[in-house]
């Protein structure tokens, strides 16, 4: 039997827990300042080579940003995205060893309409963020998330974009930038801001009542980061990026990873969480900082006096368990701090994922999702785990609907309706006191001041998306340009329907 006190428990040797104390791993001379993770010990001057080498190496590894293009940083202020700034800052500045060749710009996208802040509040926070931005000497665009009312429809719509560029086109690239020797620096009229426009109050109230009519926490985040993502691939179309570079860090990849899977987006994960996605066409997403976790991040802004901005949002002062997002932002960021490999495994897991499904760039307008614009994954054989799903959910239905004869509201709520109101056989013309004849037959009224019909949504949407206009009281209150979309394209899916026996099949176009 082992016993305390034996003799040969003071010859055990003890795992070093790494200190400042040690000297740098890299240079081996000066004297530790940081400690990213077990035996990785940093000075002050290698942590600062290791962190820019990192961020160039992101960048060159992929080759997806070409030299000369306008890259959008899309900047919220918080430590990530002001890191991601300060990167590009110094990768373009004169004494930078390998410089950066596109010509970035800055997008900031106000949500403080949506969280409920004061315009007192928006004000300080978009003054705050200005100086900050006007220090890069970069031209920035500060939009309020009022905007997303009135997008166009084409923003739901994927753009043509060009085909794949090989290494070769590249190549190209680089050497036709250097022969006009970095022509695509920053000019004297390039470096123009923007402020904050005049946001009308009554756009405000509609975009609150927007956000609160999803019941619960989840949606409304959901929905929120829909919309931000709609509003800031509108601002790079119309301002002529073609490339929008996010400041998603390893920590957030990871949450976002295990959010995914929890709210039924697996079949979406190689784009929400990969380096670049290309659903929207003509609009690449960039994540260049995916490779740094929260904790190298806050050390170098720290150290190096990189500012940012500390904004409320939805889940501001809330408990753990009040939304799936905060939930395993919660279980991650617990388990971390016990076992530091956590975030990085489940980051390494992320970058073997690919879709199963049609890939979101060749796929259809009608085949994508009408809020994430991802391929929909609803189109699957009857024995798998959606279909099962579904099922599930109409026996539990029909089981409560039967078991008692007077519902209560409490047990069974009223369902929101994805589906179109059907017409009512009167006609508003002539006053309603006559009838057309077309509405009894199903064809609509004749009248063209008759408020358009909400078409269904269900079939437009990804069981993710679903899931999100489900818990939401009213589908009305979605931006028009939402609305208008879905109408488009069910009309063209009548349209298809009733030339079907017209159409060639797949397998007949090559006969």
């Amino acid at each position: 039997m082992c016993q305390v006190d034996e003799d040969y428990r003071d010859g055990l040797e003890r795992a070093e827990v790494p200190s400042v104390s040690k000297k740098c791993v890299k240079c081996k001379e000066a004297s530790a300042a940081v400690v990213i993770r077990a035996g990785d010990t940093y000075c002050r001057g290698c942590f600062k080579e290791y962190f820019i080498h990192k961020f160039r190496a992101m960048l060159g590894k992929n080759r997806i940003i070409f030299p000369g293009e306008k890259v959008l940083l899309a900047v919220s202020g918080g430590p990530s995205s002001c890191s991601m700034l300060s990167q590009v800052q110094e990768g373009l500045s004169q004494n930078a060893h390998k410089k950066l060749r596109f010509s970035p710009g800055i997008v900031y996208i106000d949500e403080g309409g949506a969280v409920g802040l004061s315009v007192e509040e928006r004000r300080r926070t978009v003054a705050e963020l200005r100086a900050v931005f006007k220090a890069t000497g970069f031209p920035f665009h500060i939009v309020p998330l009022e905007q997303v009312l009135d997008l166009p429809s084409s923003v739901v719509v994927t753009a043509p974009s060009d085909s794949e560029k090989s290494a070769s086109d590249y190549k190209a690239a680089v050497d036709r930038f250097i022969q006009s020797d970095g022509g695509g620096c920053l000019t004297t009229q390039d470096q123009e801001q923007t402020s904050l426009p005049e946001v009308q109050e009554s756009n405000t109230q509609l975009l609150q009542q927007l956000i609160g009519s999803a019941k619960t926490l989840t949606a409304r985040q959901d929905l929120l980061n829909t919309l931000r993502q709609h509003l800031l691939v509108h601002t790079a179309r119309t301002e002529g990026y073609s490339k929008l570079m996010l400041g998603d860090n390893c920590t957030r990849v990871a949450v976002k990873l295990l959010t995914s899977i929890s709210l039924g987006r697996g079949a979406q994960l190689a784009q929400d969480t990969g380096f670049s996605d290309s659903r929207y066409g003509d609009i690449i997403l960039v994540r260049p900082m995916r490779d740094y976790s929260a904790k190298e991040i806050a050390f170098y802004n720290y150290m190096f006096s990189v500012s940012s901005v500390v904004i409320p949002t939805l889940d501001t002062k809330t408990t753990d368990k009040a939304s799936i997002q905060r939930l395993t932002e919660s279980f991650v960021t617990k388990l971390q701090a016990d076992f530091p490999s956590t975030v990085s495994t489940i980051y390494r897991t992320s970058e073997k994922l690919q879709t199963a499904c049609k890939s979101s760039s060749t796929a259809e307008h009608s085949d994508r999702c009408l809020l994430c614009m991802c391929a929909l994954d609803t189109a699957v054989e009857n024995a798998s785990a959606f279909q099962a799903t579904l099922t599930s959910e109409q026996l539990s239905q029909t089981k409560s609907a039967g078991a008692t004869g007077t519902e209560s509201p409490r047990q069974n709520p009223a369902p929101v309706e994805l589906e179109s109101t059907p017409s009512t056989g009167r006609c508003c013309s002539s006053g309603g006191a006559e009838d057309c004849g077309r509405a009894e037959s199903g064809g609509g009224c004749c009248s063209s001041a008759k408020e358009p019909e909400i078409p269904s949504l269900k079939s437009l949407l990804c069981y993710s998306c679903q899931l999100t206009i489900k818990d939401m009281s009213s589908v009305e209150r979605l931006p028009q340009y939402i609305l208008s979309e879905a109408q488009r394209r069910h009309r063209r899916s009548q349209m298809r329907e009733e030339i079907s026996e017209f159409l060639l099949d797949d397998g007949d176009a090559g006969d």
